[in-house]
């Protein structure tokens, strides 16, 4: 399965399966779920246009937590030890939020509950990044990176298959196919996540050692704050590098995370049927899995910036095909290109940042990269917002997206020929 790892590599990537899992579940049935509940316990006051302003008011206090706290954990868990702490702790509270959230007959304690447990992922996240610099070396970071990606989206795919069939026996799409309570439905689908989240994470749990770190002085973690002020300051000011990084991962990552986030949007405002859709979203995991294998190998002969900038063309490309989208064959191309490029993207984009930070503080740095990435599909999504209420297309919406590819294309270069700082 996972061929030429080391131990600690494979369960560092069975990790991308875990959490990956709750991604899908989160892309997918959560805001189906969180509508359904909020409009049928109150019938006439909350309709669908308000059920999805609170799900998306949700989803952006999230955002502004993890951005604030993201730091500032990293930068605590960069001490020797504690890495490990920090991250079972997150998961910890991420399972058993995932698993609460099923038994939740209020729709605001469901919402509660879905942002607790999505700040836990998020801050889990960034302890798991971070622990790359640690379970293997430099040279292997694109092809561990790419495995974790490539595995993580083929994975996902079994716990989510479960949680739809329970979603559709308790009526979901059909009521005649109704075999028990809708309440029971979204039961198990979260508790066959949370499950499934927390068995593929007990070997990283396990067996992860942490190599690099900072040592423990008194009174160092409250210093921490004027740290993380330092750290900001030297990235903006004498660290070109890995800031014109961020500048260009935040406008191409915005690019990627508007059309994952949108690609029913895309299809719906098409008028194509919505179980075809979904067949090819799930086809595209399949697809994002192959993609992200290729691309490890590729990453065995070519530097980790000239494969990123495969991606960012093909997702120009796949941009401009947009204006050309018209029916569910298009919609399926569509798919299948985004899915080349999807994980490879995204896991190229972690190691290579890995790669030009100090490795003592990846903490730290990793809750700086997860602002810009938690950021993702913010102006994106506003591009498509301001020209579908000018009256524009969405084809037109989409196609204009390849100016974030375009601009993080030219910083990416600029970012590569800046040296690294000692």
């Amino acid at each position: 399965m996972f061929k030429g790892l080391t131990k600690q590599e494979k369960a560092w990537v069975l990790y991308d399966v875990g959490n990956s899992a709750f991604t899908m579940l989160a892309c997918s049935l959560i805001p189906i779920f969180f509508k359904e509940l909020a409009i049928g316990t109150n019938p006439g006051q909350i309709t669908g246009d308000k059920a999805t302003a609170y799900y998306s008011i949700a989803i952006s206090v999230v955002t502004i937590v993890v951005a604030i706290i993201g730091p500032v954990f990293g930068a605590i868990a960069d001490h020797k030890d504690k890495k490990k702490i920090f991250f079972s702790t997150a998961v910890a509270l991420g399972v058993i939020g995932c698993i609460a959230n099923g038994f939740a007959t209020s729709w605001v304690v469901f919402i509660v509950i879905f942002v607790l447990t999505k700040i836990a992922y998020s801050a889990s996240l960034t302890f798991y990044d971070s622990m790359l610099n640690d379970v293997t070396t430099e040279e292997r970071m694109d092809q561990v990176s790419s495995y974790g990606y490539a595995w993580g989206y083929i994975g996902s795919c079994l716990p989510f298959l479960l949680a739809m069939v329970a979603y559709i026996l308790s009526g979901g799409l059909k009521p005649e196919l109704m075999l028990f309570p809708p309440m029971v439905g979204r039961i198990i689908g979260f508790a066959v996540t949370g499950i499934w989240w927390m068995i593929v994470t007990l070997p990283l749990i396990k067996n992860y050692k942490q190599i690099n770190y900072v040592e423990t002085e008194h009174g160092e973690i409250g210093k921490v704050f004027a740290k993380i002020f330092g750290t900001f300051k030297r990235i903006f000011t004498t660290d070109k590098k890995v800031f014109l990084f961020l500048v260009a991962f935040f406008l191409y990552i915005d690019g990627v995370g508007t059309i994952i986030d949108n690609c029913i949007n895309i299809g719906t405002d098409l008028g194509l049927p919505t179980v075809g859709q979904v067949v090819f979203l799930l086809a595209t995991q399949v697809v994002a899995f192959a993609g992200s294998l290729v691309f490890a190998k590729l990453s065995k002969k070519y530097d980790t910036v000239t494969l990123i900038l495969v991606c960012i063309v093909g997702y120009f490309a796949v941009c401009i095909y947009a204006l050309f989208l018209h029916t569910l064959l298009d919609f399926a191309i569509l798919a299948f290109g985004v899915g080349c490029f999807q994980g490879s993207i995204q896991s190229l984009s972690r190691s290579y940042y890995s790669k030009i930070i100090p490795a003592e503080n990846s903490g730290e740095y990793f809750g700086i990269y997860d602002i810009f990435s938690k950021g993702a599909s913010f102006l994106g999504s506003a591009v498509i917002a301001w020209v579908k209420l000018a009256g524009g297309s969405i084809n037109i919406a989409v196609a204009l997206l390849s100016i974030f590819f375009a601009l993080g294309f030219l910083f990416l270069k600029l970012s590569d020929k800046q040296k690294k700082l000692g």
